[in-house]
């Protein structure tokens, strides 16, 4: 009897142990899979400010797409509800592979990697766009 739930034993714990590395390997392939996958490179304002330290809610990533506005009021792409940001605030447009961003009369004004700006600017990647306590940093990979 002994003999029989030892043998039983036995080949359970190698079942589940052929189970283990099934699974593990499985992991690794998906996680390959997943890298190797190329994705369309977007576009997007990455948050620098911490979002802790901020009385409002606010994403840690944008993606930008054609045109988007950024603004107080719901009608806006991306919604920030910053007291010191204007109810529309600012514009990113997209025009020929090229992005530009354009201050819509705001009452704080808009920064561009510390001066503000007046007209319309082109965007490089790594630039530091500053509206209200906001600052972002736009990646165009």
């Amino acid at each position: 009897m002994f003999h029989l739930l030892s043998l039983i034993f036995r080949y359970l714990f190698i079942f589940v142990i052929y189970l283990f590395i099934f699974a593990i390997i499985r992991l690794i392939y998906l996680d390959i899979k997943g890298m190797t996958q190329v994705k369309e490179a977007r576009p997007y304002l990455k948050l620098i400010n911490r979002k802790e330290q901020l009385p409002f809610k606010v994403k840690e990533v944008y993606t930008i797409e054609k045109t988007v506005t950024i603004g107080r009021k719901k009608e806006n792409d991306i919604i920030i509800n910053d007291p010191y940001i204007s109810n529309q605030h600012v514009k990113i447009i997209s025009d020929e592979g090229s992005f530009f961003v354009e201050d819509i009369d705001s009452a704080n004004g808009t920064y561009l990697n510390g001066d503000r700006i007046i007209d319309v600017v082109e965007l490089k990647s790594g630039d530091r766009i500053r509206l209200g306590q906001i600052e972002f940093l736009f990646i165009e990979e």
